[in-house]
């Protein structure tokens, strides 16, 4: 069969439609794949590395708030709508299925319009704008946590799956992915930090208090860093004048494209909590310090990021309170230094893992579309 994905903005979009294309292609041998997304946006560069061809449509977002900017965002939805419909019939596909971002709307809505079977999934507790504008239209949508289903309130339509995540997640142990980035031997444990793709301010700002305060300190700790494209050139700014440009035991970079490997490695983590790096820490069984960002929907970060607190298998920093941020270091040390503790919140995770999420939702899709 022929499937077309699209997912876009965020690695939170792009990788979950990476591993449904993964386990579509594992248990469909003859299928053929192709990925639509936008004209700028990194699923170009993480789809190519995947082995994927990628069409692009030039889409923009929507903004929340009343704006002049959505009347152009408007004209060029309008535009990629007729430019999906080209997609469609010169590719032809049996499956449409978008994992979320305004990138996938134009593509299934037309689809949806010809006929052609379509479906969408929603990793966090609070649906995104493209999934509601998109939800009457699809054939099924599947999510991440029960919460989401039950707003999107469309019956059995929805189906909770978990999230999807690449099998090499849960693929490495320690000394493997250790192995991998050529630092067996030469640090006991690992310090990994990331704000998501495009870069988090207050995890920057984190990771650099970390670093002065912890890292550079300890010759038997390796820290990793991704501060994002946008954040990129003030961290190495603050990170020269702080003198830790000099630190041999720190790493930094704007993206980690390994993610399997670094989790894999990690004794310890610092990151925000979209629902996608949740699944990705417990597939990996990486503790962590958990820093919602307080700009999302329905504050659904904060509320996945209590979730694993509760269950113990993370800190929570919300940053929105000062003497949480200065907990912070405390936190990534307790995780380090306490064998005892990071063992019980390793364990923990295991109760919060769902490893056979793209597993389920490509059976369905294959199923649902042969009947």
């Amino acid at each position: 069969m022929r499937y077309i994905l699209s997912g876009g903005g965020t690695a939170g979009h792009i990788n979950p439609a990476i591993a449904i294309a993964d386990k579509l292609r594992e248990l469909d041998s003859e299928s053929e794949i192709l990925f639509v997304g936008s004209v700028s946006g990194m699923e170009n560069k993480l789809v190519s590395l995947a082995g994927y061809p990628i069409w692009q449509l030039d889409v923009k977002g929507f903004k929340r708030s009343l704006s002049l900017s959505n009347i152009g965002a408007i004209i060029k939805t309008a535009r990629s709508v007729r430019r999906a419909r080209e997609i469609l019939d010169s590719f032809r596909p049996d499956a449409v299925i978008g994992t979320g971002g305004y990138v996938c709307f134009p593509i299934l809505y037309a689809a949806a319009r010809q006929g052609i079977y379509t479906a969408l999934h929603e990793s966090n507790a609070v649906p995104g704008l493209a999934v509601k504008m998109l939800k009457n239209k699809v054939n099924r949508i599947f999510v991440g946590f029960n919460e989401c289903a039950e707003a999107l309130k469309v019956g059995d339509k929805c189906v909770c799956t978990g999230n999807p995540i690449k099998a090499d997640f849960a693929a490495l142990d320690k000394a493997e992915a250790r192995k991998k980035l050529g630092i067996t031997g030469k640090y006991r444990y690992v310090v990994l930090s990331f704000g998501g793709s495009l870069g988090a301010r207050t995890v920057n700002e984190l990771a650099l208090n970390v670093m002065t305060e912890f890292t550079s300190k300890r010759s038997d700790v390796m820290h990793f860093h991704a501060c994002g494209r946008i954040e990129s050139k003030a961290f190495y700014q603050e990170l020269e004048g702080r003198g830790l440009d000099k630190c041999k035991n720190i790493a930094v970079s704007e993206y980690i494209y390994d993610m399997p490997v670094y989790l894999s490695a990690a004794d310890a983590v610092m990151c925000r909590s979209g629902a996608m790096t949740l699944a990705e820490l417990a597939a990996a069984g990486a503790p962590s310090v958990l820093v919602p960002s307080p700009n999302v929907t329905g504050g659904h970060q904060y509320k996945n990021a209590l979730a694993y607190k509760e269950a113990g298998a993370a800190f929570l920093v919300d940053e929105r309170k000062p003497s949480d941020k200065e907990k912070a270091v405390e936190y990534i040390k307790t995780v380090i230094t306490d064998k005892y503790r990071r063992q019980a919140m390793a364990e923990a995770l295991k109760g919060v893992a769902h490893t056979d999420s793209s597993e389920l939702i490509a059976r369905e899709i294959i199923q649902l579309k042969k009947r």
